[in-house]
């Protein structure tokens, strides 16, 4: 199999990519050393670990932004990684960067999403003491919970772009970058934003919370008022704007290369981002459904503190912090388990609010 060389052509292939980019053969590798991949790169292995994960696959059951939804075609959890990945590819393709980094960790990412998207992860966070975060939690998934609690043991490179894609609220692009943060991670953080807003945006027209009409002006003649024209606006943006990180064109010298929007599309998408918040994001936090999802969140988590014996392995063995364990058991619980477990201990608390979920097993 050594003589077949695959990794090595692929490995040569990347040093055609910008001098900016990440390569694999340079990673700054693995917490455990491991024998190299005769057929893949380190980042595409770590790519492979993540879809293989159990983590990966609860994807599917786990809230976008509508909670548990009946409909078929709204975004959940699962499609919304893969929508990241595309945009996050395409960027990286168009500048010459590391495609495969920028996939692996575009899937593993959410992995630490909680049930009920960022209701159930603001609601662990203020119910545990240590607080929580999605993208910590995707980071200790990956190191510490998957395979058994083996961890996947995944490259340097990856692991950096997982704990450092999350984004506040407002012009988190004037968040001056890390000086550390491979121009592969900065793409994770600008895809995850392009793709999260294009599909809540039409997951909003599809429940009948607004219309085309109904977004801010500028948003519309900037970017255009379809979906797919938003998102090549966006993403043209981006590669057009930070093509010197493509190593083809001009660099200042002693500048290095940042991945960034121009200033009218940046401005045109923080205007459309905020009107998101103030007009679907926020609203649907105040909802029946989200306070129930509240409710399940906190009762799950406080019964499996109190009954830590009842929380399965990797999560729980004896003499482990159950508070711990508690967090990490219910954060990896789909939208439709927690309602399952919850109704099992209270009977009624869901109060009819999840109709399209069966509560039997």
């Amino acid at each position: 199999m050594e003589n077949l060389q695959v990794r090595q052509r692929l490995e040569a292939q990347e040093e055609n990519l910008s001098p900016y980019a990440s390569r694999s053969s340079r990673s700054l590798g693995r917490e455990r050393a491991e024998t190299p991949s005769p057929l893949r790169t380190e980042y595409q292995r770590d790519r492979d670990r993540i879809i293989h994960t159990n983590a990966f696959r609860r994807l599917k059951h786990k809230t976008q932004v509508f909670l548990a939804p009946s409909g078929d075609h709204f975004v959940t959890r699962l499609t919304h990684t893969l929508e990241v990945a595309q945009v996050g590819r395409t960027i990286a393709r168009s500048l010459n960067l590391n495609e495969d980094l920028v996939e692996a960790m575009s899937y593993g990412h959410d992995l630490g999403h909680t049930p009920f998207g960022h209701l159930g992860e603001e609601t662990l966070d203020q119910v545990y003491s240590e607080g929580f975060t999605h993208s910590a939690q995707s980071l200790r998934i990956v190191e510490r919970l998957a395979r058994e609690g083996e961890g996947l043991n995944l490259t340097w490179e990856v692991r950096q772009g997982i704990i450092s894609h999350s984004k506040p609220q407002g012009d988190f692009l004037d968040i001056e970058l890390d000086a550390s943060l491979t121009l592969e991670a900065q793409i994770l953080r600008l895809a995850d934003s392009v793709a999260y807003l294009n599909h809540d945006i039409a997951d909003a027209i599809r429940a009948g919370m607004l219309k085309v009409d109904d977004l801010p002006e500028r948003a519309n003649r900037v970017l255009g008022t379809t979906h797919s024209q938003r998102l090549d606006a966006l993403v043209t943006s981006i590669v057009r704007e930070s093509w010197p990180v493509s190593g083809l064109g001009d660099t200042k010298a002693g500048e290095k290369p940042v991945i960034q929007m121009d200033i009218e599309a940046r401005d045109a998408m923080m205007e459309l981002r905020n009107y998101m918040f103030q007009n679907i994001y926020l609203p649907l936090g105040n909802t029946k459904q989200s306070e129930v999802g509240r409710d399940v969140v906190k009762l799950l988590y406080n019964y499996f503190v109190d009954n830590a014996e009842e929380i399965p392995p990797p999560y729980f063995s004896p003499g482990a912090d159950t508070d711990r364990a508690a967090v990490d058991y219910v954060a990896g619980m789909t939208d439709h388990y927690a309602i399952r477990q919850a109704e099992k201990l209270e009977p009624g608390v869901t109060q009819g609010a999840f109709h399209s979920v069966a509560l039997d097993n």
